[in-house]
């Protein structure tokens, strides 16, 4: 009787193929996307695309013209993305409209690329201004990075304020404060990378199965603002961190049960971890018994 009543009913049948056939058009729809863009990007498409005098007219169709517009696109695309990979930092002029800003709104931008996964996330962007009077010395004026990335220090080593009671004032190292400022932007998303390393590595990415045991590993995430711990939990409500230096190689294996640190586990699963990898192939081992 429990088998029967178990067993997924007609209509969750369908709806589940439904499901499985929405994804795979999902897939197939990225995957016409991906080979037609490597289509157009083929030097022996272009050649064939390029206007020729002897077949121009007999070529002119709205088809050949709407190839064309595509293949323009695409190499537009192209372009930029080179840019994007081989100028990873570009600096660029904003003026501010406020009438009362500083330094006749004069403001310098920064753009910093980052990519992942072999995608470009959002730039990050930091804006530099000049308030000082009758000085050189620029500070920052805003940003959109994220509260883990150490702006106040970075500026503060590298770009100090001038003191009005000094003789000499302190200089400024702008390339320096930006090849950090970039580095520990990189730091701070392969951090992130460990995490969803981990996630995947553990099988939470693609389980499909609802049955949980209580030795399964649930839920995986980011613990602290700095993305420098790994917080994962059991279905017993035990639960572990991992905590990673600033580059985001594994430090420290740490498990925690419902009365405090979980010192027996800990003991157990104590190890030298060199990658995220050997993390998850002892948390699995660990959880098949």
């Amino acid at each position: 009787m429990s088998s029967e009543a178990d067993a997924p009913t007609e209509s969750e049948l369908i709806d589940q193929e439904i499901a499985a056939l929405k994804e795979h058009a999902a897939a197939l729809r990225k995957s016409l996307k991906i080979e037609t863009s490597t289509i157009f990007a083929a030097p022996s498409t272009q050649a064939f695309l390029k206007p020729s005098k002897g077949f121009l007219s007999s070529r002119n169709t709205p088809s050949r013209a709407k190839l064309l517009s595509e293949s323009d696109k695409q190499k537009a695309f192209v372009q930029q993305c080179r840019y994007r990979t081989c100028s990873s930092i570009t600096a660029f002029k904003v003026h501010d409209p406020d009438p009362n800003a500083v330094d006749g709104g004069h403001v310098l931008g920064l753009r910093f690329e980052i990519m992942s996964k072999s995608q470009f996330l959002p730039p990050y962007y930091v804006m530099l201004n000049r308030p000082y009077f009758n000085s050189k010395h620029i500070r920052i004026h805003r940003h959109t990075l994220p509260p883990a990335i150490p702006l106040s220090g970075l500026a503060a080593r590298h770009l100090p304020a001038p003191r009005p009671e000094s003789d000499s004032p302190p200089q400024q190292n702008l390339d320096r404060f930006v090849r950090t400022l970039r580095r520990e932007i990189v730091r701070y998303h392969n951090r992130l990378g460990v995490s969803a390393d981990l996630r995947r590595n553990l099988g939470l990415h693609d389980r499909m199965d609802n049955t949980v045991l209580p030795d399964d590993i649930v839920e995986v995430g980011i613990a602290d603002i700095e993305a420098k711990q790994i917080r994962f939990s059991w279905a017993d409500d035990r639960s572990g961190r991992v905590v990673m230096d600033n580059d985001g190689k594994v430090v420290k294996l740490m498990m925690f049960g419902r009365e405090g640190r979980d010192w027996e586990t800990t003991k157990e699963l104590y190890g030298k971890y060199e990658r995220i990898e050997d993390v998850a192939r002892t948390l699995q081992e660990y959880v098949n018994g």
